[in-house]
């Protein structure tokens, strides 16, 4: 053997040796971690968590990848003749590798296609590698290689062909089924053979959507039934193709909304909950920690469904009555009121989408400003059927409108356990993505039933005790706040200023604060006499664990969000049912605070509250701050609590600024939501109707019926007070004689027993009658969540997107 000879031997030999070790190597996964068989077997690898409800329901889903897997015989086989004659038509013949197809492609630089059969494009899918230089990319593709005959050793070709449609990217869809519900709202299994030339036609690349791109979509599809006809299998016949090209594109788009579901607002909460429980906890089988985009976590909540419910249509059915009473007082007063806040606009203009695109266009600010004064068409919030209006409007108008827009916050919990029943963070989460629930606002005289139990607890008061009125040491000034004095009874149920400064004084600013603190609020509070009057800014959340001691004989307890978390197999991981409380005051006291708090309800600020016809006793505090910016109503039975708030972002936009009547703002809805909670006898309240009181008081003559009431009603003649209402609840909750029905949906999708489907009706709202006739409770009413809307203009911080009718202002309320 010559030299030369014996060298190209030694070469040979040598390259197949390395082309052994470098396979060898990426066997073994010394070029970088291999999937295992379970992995590569698994299309669901990446499994979303999902929420559920105390009862049952399906709420929503945590993903990173939103899957849905099919079996092969749910499959078209329209979509697989779609996908092998077009990607792979030897898919039936090569063991993973196809060598013809990777000649072909050097040879002709891959402009004849590629190399990659079927199998092993799912090997680069299941690696989730993307480009890199050519070495990286050579890497990736022995790496592909070696998976790909993996599986065609371990897997049969329909095991494959499922595998591939499982995993396969449709825009923002991943998998077959979810991809053939978004494009045309069918299940895989009924796809014909044009909506699956278009789907397959997809996988070339974005520039194929049928929705962004229908006229390249239509010439992809119609190139895919070409090889329908061409590929070795003939799937088509020159006819069939012909009359499948002459079809119009014809889709039924409908994208997958991640907002849609039962209680969102909550559901955003929980992640915050469930990223902290992850980052202290391994899972067993990878020691690393879990991930809740990916290991199929399966939380279950302390929300009920139907109590959800019940406060979304609470919501809709007070929110449109309150905004029309704003916008019949900003008619007037809106350019002033905004005279004074252009730097508020200013700001909101910068942080929109608006501005962020053009100034990427390198456009001068200036320019950018005028663009913001060009009507424009969009789709916004407003508070009818559609909860969407389309309209005509200069962008800047839009964000006024979007701030003089009302909001509101809504929890109900069970004072005892601190199980979180139902939580409404703001009108529509679709369009507004802050949560009120735990945003700070100021709180008004929600925060005097813990100044008055301070008195209670330390001073030693009673219902009885006096309290003197005329002018109180309000910091250095001496000033006369209305409504006098009286029993502390009577001052607590009409508010009275005077009598929370005198105890604030009288106790100190600073235990008040510790007080605060010791039974669940966190935030810093004003170290100032003017905490007596509501000045504090509170997060509904804390002041809800604060009033838990009232209800529950003098024992807080913090709110619970969820009640246990399982693994994807079911397996427990963490158990919640054991209640975080601790004694805060005796069960004396706290009995004494629940009588003076019904002398709210029966006799003082909340009076209107016994028009609903709830049927248990109930205790609460009206609250408002300055010309009524914010409205407040917390209150409780024997079995549950509940809070409730309304107010603009903007706290200098008032409902009924230089007037009374700030208390129906609020309290309405909690009147709703408990008239239906304790109509629906499936949902087990009622069983208590009064309230406990304590063995060692049951003989004390200041709580006998007759005797309470002249303590409550011992004041000064005027019992005006600052957060009063003026006039009855039928002032504030709509004519039902002049006022038309509204079918405003709620937010939430709760399921009607439909498989992958929400209820199709919805529930409807009316404006309500007065108090004194509301009817008895829907019965399971169904609602959904209306289609998402995409706004053309503004988005700012808080995820809304705001709007105008007619000359600045929108009368669609």
């Amino acid at each position: 053997m010559t030299k030369p000879v014996k060298i190209l031997w030694r070469v040979f030999f040598g390259g197949l040796l390395l082309v052994i070790l470098i396979f060898s190597a990426a066997n073994f996964g010394l070029l970088g971690k291999m999937p295992s068989l379970k992995e590569l077997e698994n299309p669901e690898a990446d499994l979303a968590s999902e929420v559920y409800s105390s009862d049952g329901k399906l709420m929503g889903k945590y993903y990173a990848e939103n899957r849905s897997e099919v079996k092969y015989n749910e499959i078209s086989p329209n979509i697989i003749h779609a996908l092998v004659a077009t990607e792979d038509q030897n898919f039936y013949d090569h063991s993973g590798i196809d060598a013809k197809a990777v000649a072909r492609a050097v040879i002709k630089l891959g402009t004849d296609g590629g190399g990659s059969p079927i199998t092993q494009q799912l090997a680069k899918m299941m690696l989730g590698q993307g480009k890199g230089n050519v070495l990286k990319r050579g890497t990736q593709k022995i790496k592909e290689w070696v998976i790909a005959v993996k599986l065609e050793r371990n897997f049969t070709k329909e095991e494959i062909i499922t595998l591939y449609l499982n995993r396969a990217p449709w825009g923002n869809n991943y998998g077959i089924r979810n991809a053939a519900r978004t494009y045309f709202q069918k299940e895989p299994i009924d796809l014909n053979v044009e909506e699956s030339a278009v789907l397959v036609g997809m996988l070339k690349g974005f520039i194929y959507d049928p929705i962004r791109h229908p006229s390249a979509a239509i010439n992809r599809r119609n190139t895919v039934i070409e090889r329908m006809v061409e590929c070795k299998q003939h799937y088509l016949t020159d006819a069939q193709a012909l009359k499948y090209k002459a079809k119009p594109l014809i889709t039924s788009f409908k994208k997958v909304d991640d907002n849609v579901g039962i209680a969102p607002y909550f559901r955003f909460a929980v992640v915050d909950k469930m990223k902290d429980w992850c980052k202290t906890h391994k899972n067993p089988k990878t020691g690393e920690n879990y991930d809740l985009y990916r290991d199929g976590l399966r939380i279950y909540t302390t929300i009920n469904s139907k109590m959800q419910q019940y406060a979304e249509e609470s919501v809709v059915q007070q929110m449109p009555i309150i905004q029309r009473k704003l916008n019949a007082y900003l008619r007037t007063t809106s350019d002033k009121t905004w005279k004074e806040h252009e730097n508020i606009i200013e700001a909101a203009m910068k942080s929109s989408e608006r501005w962020k695109n053009l100034k990427e266009e390198e456009m001068k600010d200036a320019d950018i400003k005028k663009s913001f004064l060009v009507k424009v068409k969009m789709k916004v919030f407003a508070w009818n059927p559609k909860k969407e209006l389309d309209t005509v409007m200069t962008p800047r108008d839009s964000i006024k409108y979007h701030r003089q827009l009302l909001q509101t916050s809504f929890v109900a919990m069970d004072p005892k356990t601190g199980e979180v029943k139902c939580w409404v963070g703001g009108n529509d989460f679709k369009w507004f993505k802050y949560d009120h629930v735990t945003a700070s606002r100021q709180v008004g005289s929600t925060i005097k039933p813990l100044i008055y139990a301070l008195a209670v607890q330390d001073a030693g008061y009673t219902p009885s005790t006096v309290i003197e009125g005329g002018p109180v040491q309000y910091g250095k000034i001496s000033r006369t706040f209305d409504g006098g004095g009286g029993t502390l009874a009577n001052c607590l149920a009409f508010s009275k200023n005077t009598a929370s400064v005198r105890l604030t004084n009288l106790l100190g600013v600073n235990r008040v604060i510790e007080f605060a603190k010791s039974v669940g609020i966190t935030v810093p509070l004003p170290p100032y006499i003017s905490l007596a009057l509501g000045s504090a800014e509170i997060p509904l959340l804390q002041m809800l664990q604060a009033y838990t001691m009232f209800p529950n004989k003098g024992f807080n307890t913090e709110p619970v969000f969820i009640s246990r978390i399982e693994d994807k197999n079911g397996n427990l991981l963490e158990d919640y049912t054991q209640v975080n409380t601790k004694q805060v005051m005796s069960e004396q006291d706290a009995f004494t605070m629940v009588k003076l708090m019904e002398g709210v309800v029966e006799i003082g600020t909340g009076r209107s509250l016994n028009n609903y016809g709830i049927p248990a006793q109930k205790a609460g505090k009206t609250g408002t701050t300055n010309d009524n910016a914010d409205g407040w109503f917390m209150g409780y039975t024997p079995e549950l609590l509940a809070g409730t708030w309304v107010g603009c972002d903007d706290p200098f936009i008032r409902i009924y600024s230089g007037t009374s009547g700030g208390n129906e703002m609020a309290l309405p809805k909690w009147g709703y939501f408990m008239k239906k909670v304790y109509d629906d006898k499936s949902l087990g309240y009622g069983k208590l109707k009064e309230f406990a009181e304590p063995a060692q008081m049951s003989k004390d003559p200041i709580y006998a019926d007759q005797n309470f009431k002249d303590i409550v009603n011992s004041g000064d003649s005027s019992n005006a007070a600052g957060d009063q209402g003026s006039g009855g609840a039928g002032d504030y909750i709509g004519d039902p004689s002049t006022e038309k029905p509204l079918q405003i949906p709620v937010e939430s999708q709760f399921d009607d027993g439909k498989k992958d489907t929400a209820s199709k009706s919805k529930a409807k709202v009316e404006l309500p009658p007065s108090p004194a006739k509301l009817p008895e409770a829907t019965k399971d009413p169904k609602a959904v969540m209306p289609a998402p809307i995409k706004p053309l203009d503004d988005k700012n911080k808080k995820g809304a997107k705001p709007d105008k009718a007619k000359n600045g202002k929108s009368n669609d309320y």
